[in-house]
């Protein structure tokens, strides 16, 4: 599975981005995806999970309440809504898929894929 992470840019803090993570393939909704994040300096963490069939969600408590994350199946593509951004939200993010969802999605070594990530700049 290829993942492409888009949707990154530079924005203020409280304001909004959506990101998404495009599939190339239609077994793409067989697969739980993960969205992770990485500061310059700082380790990768996890953002946010979904199951295959998007009914199971998981968040780490720094963005839960803000972000949104969500998929549709039919276009091979999973969503990250990101509102009331801060400047700790500063990353580059990656999408990752899983064809097991283990640990809530929180450990990156469970992922099988990668995406190439996309840049989220908040200025404050």
């Amino acid at each position: 599975v290829q993942l492409q992470a888009s949707g990154g840019g530079l924005v203020q803090a409280g304001d909004s981005l959506r990101l998404a993570c495009a599939a190339d393939r239609r077994s793409f909704s067989d697969y739980a995806v993960g969205w992770f994040r990485q500061a310059p300096g700082k380790e990768r963490e996890f953002v946010a999970a979904i199951n295959y069939n998007g009914v199971i969600k998981y968040y780490a408590d720094s963005v839960k309440g803000r972000f949104t994350i969500s998929r549709d199946n039919a276009k091979g593509t999973v969503f990250l809504q990101m509102n009331s951004l801060k400047p700790e939200d500063a990353a580059v993010y990656y999408c990752a898929a899983t064809s097991l969802l283990r640990s809530y999605g929180r450990v990156p070594a469970h992922y099988d894929y990668w995406g190439q990530g996309t840049l989220v700049t908040v200025s404050s």
